[in-house]
């Protein structure tokens, strides 16, 4: 299994987030990608190779594209309107208000954002678009018949909706992985995502679409971030109805619970019959992450891993959350490890 990655992550540093009401540094920082890297190249899984360039318009198949324009031009307005850096959002819709795009640079933060957890800095979109090329680096891969791959993103972007940034993500670089695959010639493609915060942005991108099978295990929104979606009712609508499903978990599920329903999304995933399976792969269900609230152990990882292998499919792992910085490298280089081991 190759792993692609991108030295460029490193732009999106030094950046800050709003968190029990104080600004503070953010928990989605550069040293989770480098202890990943470490941990999974001593594995010795595979080569790590260079993303190669896809230009923007595969961003554009699943996000709006003044949204993406935005996201480009956000450090040149902030600074031309003498602002210092860094960049945080600080207002927003409620329901009722329209959804016409302001023309301030504040007014428009709020009109492509649904939270204050995606920071700009300098490098920031470089860092971006870096994260979408590794993402697409791995359909490649794929492509060219490489039965798996590892793409190593950050930021990453699961929370990011057509129009929206939010939750450390700015660009859903699973949904563009997925996309990239049906506009390659895929049929269908299965998008399991095991992060311990519901992937909210994959889930609307592909909400009314039979070709995309999405399947969310995570804290239960009643209790957990991003709160507003990630109920089991949610199934899809129109055409995409029943192609939606989520296992939302409480505070404190173990791994025998969890495995459950991994168990079982991935029987749907095997009915479903997809030509290749983009797992959004977050480690933060870890029993020490900072911000969540699982408690699965490093061990764990290894029979996740396993599980996903059963399905025999073409596999993309999609680097997500986990904020556990001492352990991320270990669990991520398990999950790998468990899935090579078929």
């Amino acid at each position: 299994m190759k792993t692609v990655y991108s030295p460029r992550h490193h732009g999106h540093s030094g950046h800050v987030e709003l968190y029990n009401g104080q600004i503070v540094p953010a928990f989605e920082k550069p040293e989770r990608a480098e202890m990943i890297r470490a941990a999974v190249e001593a594995r010795g899984f595979g080569a790590t190779i260079a993303p190669t360039e896809h230009g923007l318009a595969p961003l554009k198949r699943v996000h709006d594209e003044r949204y993406v324009d935005f996201l480009s031009q956000l450090t040149e307005l902030w600074i031309a309107d003498e602002r210092p850096l860094p960049i945080l959002p600080s207002f927003w819709r409620a329901p009722g208000m329209r959804y016409i795009e302001p023309e301030t640079v504040d007014g428009k933060l709020g009109h492509f954002s649904f939270d204050a957890g995606c920071c700009f800095v300098a490098g920031t979109w470089d860092a971006i678009r870096a994260s979408a090329d590794v993402a697409l680096t791995g359909v490649d891969l794929i492509r060219a018949g490489e039965a798996s791959a590892f793409a190593l993103c950050r930021p990453p972007g699961h929370h990011a909706h057509a129009n929206a940034m939010g939750g450390y993500c700015f660009i859903n670089n699973a949904s563009v992985a997925a996309q990239a695959f049906l506009d390659a010639g895929a049929a269908r493609v299965a998008i399991l995502d095991v992060d311990y915060h519901h992937g909210n942005g994959t889930q609307t991108i592909f909400y009314e679409r039979p070709d995309v099978l999405v399947l969310n295990i995570h804290g239960d929104p009643r209790q957990e971030y991003p709160y507003f979606l990630g109920h089991a009712d949610e199934t899809g609508a129109g055409a995409g109805e029943g192609f939606n499903g989520n296992y939302p978990l409480p505070w404190g599920t173990g791994f025998e619970a969890w495995a459950e329903a991994l168990d079982h999304a991935c029987h749907r995933v095997a009915a479903y019959a997809p030509d290749v399976v983009v797992v959004s792969l977050g480690v933060d269900t870890y029993k020490d992450d900072p911000i969540s609230q699982f408690r699965l152990d490093s061990p764990d990882y290894l029979a996740i891993g396993a599980r996903i292998a059963r399905l025999g499919l073409p596999s993309l792992f999609v680097q997500e959350g986990g904020y556990a910085v001492e352990a991320i490298g270990v669990n991520v280089a398990n999950t790998l490890e468990g899935f090579l081991q078929r």
